[in-house]
């Protein structure tokens, strides 16, 4: 997953980036400023947005209020130090999908970021299933038929967006627009090593094959 975090203190622009990267395993681009990150936002897929609401150049409220215009449904959560009902209902009624109120537990907006992403690719649970698979996104745990499957980070990222898309093509290039940041140097085949490597854990013991190749499309994950 992909994660734009909209904030103009860059301390805890960094402790947030750091913890969805560590904890959850993210991709994580960071914008100082209004004007920076609803030009990212508008170039770039993302699975969430962190945006705070006082920030540089353009203000975070014309930030939402430009990407909901535009009709992006990109989940966002704002990150505010006002708690007023009228600022909450505002935000809301503008296309927020959720908020925090600064100072904030980062433990706290890493669920909540989870929780977003989950509902804004249709999924109530926190764990996905496909057929006899079952992926945690709570511990990042893999099980096939109950059978606990050890996955490297990267091979991980790779299953967990898949199984967010159950039964539709994903195609290379969009498993690096959500796995990789805005830095990652796109032209590679280090997709296919990792989907070969899923490939030969998931199917360990197994018949059934899972995830399959579309030639020329890319990838599908399903029973």
């Amino acid at each position: 997953m992909r994660v734009l975090v909209i904030e103009d203190e860059p301390r805890l622009a960094e402790n947030v980036a750091r913890s969805l990267r560590e904890s959850a395993g993210y991709a994580v681009d960071i914008a100082h400023d209004g004007r920076e990150g609803l030009f990212m936002a508008e170039s770039n897929q993302y699975d969430a947005v962190l945006l705070d609401l006082m920030l540089p150049h353009l203000g975070g409220l014309q930030v939402l209020n430009h990407i909901r215009d535009a009709g992006h449904r990109t989940p966002v959560l704002i990150m505010t130090v006002r708690d007023e009902k009228e600022s909450v209902v505002t935000l809301l009624n503008a296309g927020a999908d959720d908020y925090l109120t600064k100072p904030f537990d980062l433990g706290e907006l890493l669920a909540r970021t989870k929780a977003l992403i989950r509902r804004g690719k249709g999924h109530s649970s926190p764990v996905l299933t496909v057929g006899d698979l079952e992926v945690n996104t709570v511990d990042r745990s893999v099980r096939r038929g109950g059978r606990l499957i050890a996955l490297t980070a990267m091979e991980y990222r790779v299953l967990e967006y898949l199984a967010h898309r159950p039964k539709a093509v994903v195609s290379k290039t969009e498993l690096l627009e959500h796995l990789y940041d805005y830095n990652w140097e796109k032209f590679s085949n280090v997709i296919e090593v990792y989907v070969s490597g899923l490939r030969r854990k998931l199917n360990n013991g197994s018949a059934r094959q899972l995830i399959h190749t579309l030639r020329g499309q890319g990838y599908i994950l399903q029973d």
